[in-house]
């Protein structure tokens, strides 16, 4: 897939936000006029489908093991947003073996071929699938919260991706913060644990704040940055948006120096 951008969001911790982050980055990129395709990479326990109501009808599943038509799966949510959905309660489906690895690579490339972005909101923590698909992408752009779990377990997937598949370049992203005081704290943490014991520096590229209009996008199952365009939160995922396309494929030559830190206002 070199010639797509393609980025995991990822997390080593349960419930710090990711899928809704990675819901309204699609939402928000697709709407700038890119041709998104937001994978849900959870493939025992899909949440994609669920944040946003959807009726899904064939997934990953169908495809790897009765021969679905990938294009088919694909459902369209406009001109330039398709929804590839993971199946749930299949908790194989979170180990695939080798073979069904290679498989559904091969199914990633048929199905992203007319798009210019593949987001792949992925399961949070350890699992075999997790660490796959941030062996396979781009960019891991990992999600942390403030609550030191939420740190710890971070921690623990970046360097399980750097020891086993020698990553090192991780974009961080600050979810359910106060102010930037306490984003820049809490990326300042991880960052100076990460330089300490692997050897190498992270990269901030942003922060979203706790916002209301965030849990009420959840219960309605919509996302917030189309239902409350003009909340705090939604500004910030604009603004993730804008840098994630400022970075290349090469994650060499765009990880080079850290995005310049900007107020989450």
């Amino acid at each position: 897939m070199a010639e797509l951008k393609f980025c995991c969001i990822t997390s080593g911790k349960g419930g710090v936000g990711k899928t809704s982050l990675a819901v309204n980055l699609a939402f928000t990129l697709a709407r700038q006029g890119h041709r998104v395709l937001l994978v849900d990479g959870d493939l025992g326990l899909a949440n994609v489908d669920v944040l946003l109501g959807l009726e899904v009808k064939a997934n990953v599943r169908d495809v790897l093991d009765l021969g679905a038509d990938p294009q088919a799966t694909v459902i369209y949510l406009g001109p330039n947003l398709g929804i590839l959905p993971a199946s749930s309660g299949v908790p194989e489906m979170a180990n695939l073996s080798p073979e069904d690895q290679q498989d559904l690579e091969e199914v990633l490339r048929v199905i992203a071929a007319p798009f210019d972005l593949v987001l792949v909101d992925t399961g949070a923590g350890l699992g075999p699938a997790v660490l796959w698909f941030n062996r396979l992408a781009h960019h891991s752009l990992v999600v942390v919260t403030p609550d030191p779990t939420a740190l710890t377990d971070a921690y623990a997937l970046i360097k399980v991706l750097f020891q086993q598949y020698q990553r090192r370049h991780f974009l961080v992203v600050l979810n359910h913060v106060q102010g930037e005081p306490e984003a820049l704290q809490t990326f300042s943490a991880l960052d100076r644990a990460v330089k300490r014991f692997l050897g190498f520096t992270l990269n901030y590229l942003g922060a979203i704040p706790t916002d209301q209009a965030v849990k009420l996008a959840v219960r309605n199952q919509v996302p917030f940055i189309t239902r409350f365009p003009q909340s705090k939160a939604s500004q910030a995922v604009e603004r993730l948006a804008t840098r994630l396309l400022n970075l290349g494929s090469d994650p060499q030559v765009s990880h080079s120096r850290k995005p310049r830190v900007q107020a989450v206002t």
